[in-house]
């Protein structure tokens, strides 16, 4: 066995929350669950008992708690979870009401606010009295077209205590993105701003706000967060709310575990972006588990995770409110003016979970930041990676160049159930390449085609069983059918997550690729991750995507890469990336062909788009350019003459 990265403090482990839980966990079994595996498989092999025990845990606040935890456990989708609860979602989040920071604000610009849990509460209590004037519901939709910044969080938050439904996205959205999404769900009001800062630019949003308030005629008031100081004259803004309409409680609307909170969006790359349901108690108690027994997270933490309103890790990351941390916001770009500006604001902040991209990690160790040279980070005991695989080199960088003691945590779930599948555990080792765990309660395994358990190859990530945050559905899906086909049809009451995954000897778990994207020479399944990290280690590339082209009958393997500024991809280029692939892959990961482009296709929240890009080679129609954030780099793609032959 490899050696770990990592090994946790033995009295830190010991007095974390996850050793606690472990403790009164094992008690109630009647024997020891001190072994992460031992925990695991009792909360899988007794999850009503677990989840009543992560609910009593992490204190959820319900005004009729539950009368059992779970009914219909075997319908998997269609399990009933806390039936007879009746709780708040804000109102969870908003436990807190004292002089602590609750929040934090950075803008690209430097500009700096931050707010005291006492007046997070004030501010949502005045922007949801005037939600109500407006007629604003259980059951309503409020849309928020914002930068993250508080009144995004407080918007949510004003909407989550009336019962309504809040759904977002990013203002670098376009109007056929946002129509694509808001059009859908027919919010009563929309949230928007004036405008937001990238990478040095002001770049203001008016006119494509007047445009979707048009065009989507439930929207009966636009409500404006002032950014860029271009709000039009006479609009209603979140100042005039907060000095108009100021409250000093809120009635906190009593909901069903299972009533709806959130609807999140697939990335639309295939088609309209499909809506995805959330409710209230599974996102919340989830939530708090990954928080306090997977982070370890608690009132004296300081945590960030670099996001946009249109990712589902904002959304995560407001949670840690019911946890009691400081929650920071940046809003910009992660490398402007500077490759370190997020490492800065760690060391100014004092962040003790730093939550990034795997790919954000990569262009640091591209960029030869060093932060254990140049900062200054005692309070930082967490990084956390997800967005894609982070690669063994990754893995490293983080403990040779960032902090040497720090718990490194990969994390992997999705939009798709707006938490995590596999994850960290603070009381586990770090081992290089691989995701520690996976989450307590959750049944996942990896299987082959033939749905059989895998172990020592690659396969399907499914959940065999249900979970709480299991969506509650798609909006627009009267019979469930799209939902079905998306999670169920492959394999029928088993949800397959669309991940090609395998178990490792450690019992940890290391993502391939996405399986829609893998690649089949000659009938081999390959993932991509395999073929990126190789090729991104080489300084001389900034980044890759790769796909299968139809050719002969047969798939052979196209390498797309963007050079770094001052190289090419010359023929002793395209030699050294078919030798690093052949000799730390295999020959069978080496592409047939290796083509330089100026830029790669990727979505709003910044993945790649390895679909799209394979469309664009065979010269077939993408149907929802408007999904992504550069749909004319795909033009890069198209008629390569190389691929001709």
């Amino acid at each position: 066995m490899s050696e770990p990265l990592w090994r946790p403090d033995p009295e830190r482990a010991r007095a974390s929350a996850l050793a606690r839980f472990a403790a009164e966990a094992g008690r109630s079994a009647g024997r020891p669950l001190d072994d992460y595996a031992d925990l695991h498989h009792w909360s899988i092999t007794s999850p009503g008992t677990f989840w009543q025990a992560v609910w009593d845990f992490t204190g959820m606040i319900a005004s009729h708690p539950p009368a059992t935890p779970v009914e219909d456990l075997e319908r998997f989708p269609g399990a009933r979870w806390f039936p007879g609860a009746r709780l708040n979602f804000a109102e969870n989040l908003l436990r807190f009401r004292d002089r602590r920071i609750a929040l934090v604000s950075v803008l690209e610009t430097g500009e700096r606010r931050q707010l005291s849990y006492a007046e997070l509460f004030e501010q949502t209590a005045a922007v949801a009295k005037r939600l109500r004037q407006l007629g604003v519901g259980p059951g309503d939709r409020v849309a928020g077209w914002l930068p993250n910044v508080p009144e995004a969080v407080i918007a949510m938050l004003a909407t989550a205590s009336l019962g309504a439904v809040w759904s977002s996205c990013s203002p670098d959205f376009g109007v056929a993105g946002a129509l694509d999404r808001f059009g859908q769900i027919e919010p009563k009001v929309l949230f928007a701003c004036d405008g937001y800062c990238y990478n040095g630019r002001r770049l203001d949003t008016t006119a494509k706000v007047h445009e979707v308030a048009a065009r989507v005629p439930s929207i009966r008031q636009v409500i404006w967060a002032s950014v860029i100081g271009a709000q039009p004259s006479g609009a209603e803004t979140f100042q005039q709310i907060c000095e108009h309409h100021s409250a000093t409680a809120i009635d906190f609307a009593q909901r069903a575990f299972d009533d709806p909170l959130y609807v999140m969006y697939s990335s639309g790359t295939t088609g309209r972006p499909k809506c995805i349901v959330h409710g209230i108690g599974g996102t919340l108690l989830q939530h708090l588990k990954e928080h306090q027994l997977h982070v370890d997270l608690d009132r004296d933490d300081v945590l960030f995770f670099f996001t946009t309103c249109g990712w589902m890790m904002w959304n995560w990351l407001v949670s840690g409110l019911a946890s009691g941390a400081t929650v920071v916001l940046y809003d910009g770009s992660p490398f402007h003016p500077q490759p370190a500006v997020l490492v800065d604001l760690a060391q100014r902040e004092a962040i003790s979970v730093f939550g990034v991209s795997a790919k954000y990690l990569a262009a640091l160790e591209k960029a030869d930041v060093r932060p254990i040279v140049s900062h200054q980070l005692p309070a930082l005991r967490s990084v956390l990676s997800t967005g894609s695989p982070l690669s063994h080199e990754g893995f490293r960088y983080v403990y040779k160049s960032v902090k040497s003691d720090v718990h490194l945590a990969s994390i992997s779930g999705g939009t798709d159930i707006i938490s995590c599948f596999v994850l960290g555990a603070p009381t586990l080792p770090v081992y290089a390449g691989e995701i520690q765990c996976a989450g307590l309660g959750m049944a996942v395994d990896v299987w082959n085609d033939t749905g059989q358990p895998v172990r020592g190859s690659k396969g399907e990530l499914v959940c065999t069983q249900a979970f709480p945050s299991c969506p509650l559905g798609f909006w627009n899906d009267p019979d469930g059918s799209l939902f079905h086909n998306a999670y169920f049809a492959r394999f029928p009451g088993v949800w397959a997550h669309g991940d090609f995954a395998e178990i490792t000897e450690h019992g940890g778990y290391v993502i391939h690729g996405r399986s829609d994207a893998v690649l089949n020479p000659a009938g081999v399944r390959i993932g991509t991750a395999e073929i990126y990290r190789q090729v991104e280690q080489l300084q001389e590339i900034k980044e890759a995507i790769c796909v299968g082209q139809d050719w002969d009958d047969d798939v052979r393997v196209v390498l797309f890469v963007v050079m770094q500024p001052g190289h090419a991809l010359d023929d002793a280029m395209e030699q050294r990336i078919r030798s690093t692939i052949r000799e730390h892959a295999s020959p069978r990961h080496v592409p047939a062909r290796i083509l330089e482009v100026p830029d790669i296709p990727r979505t709003l929240s910044g993945k790649i788009v390895e679909l799209a890009v394979r469309e664009a080679i065979h010269d077939r129609p993408i149907a929802n350019t408007s999904a992504l954030a550069n749909p004319e780099a795909l033009d890069h793609f198209r008629h390569r003459p190389e691929l001709a032959t």
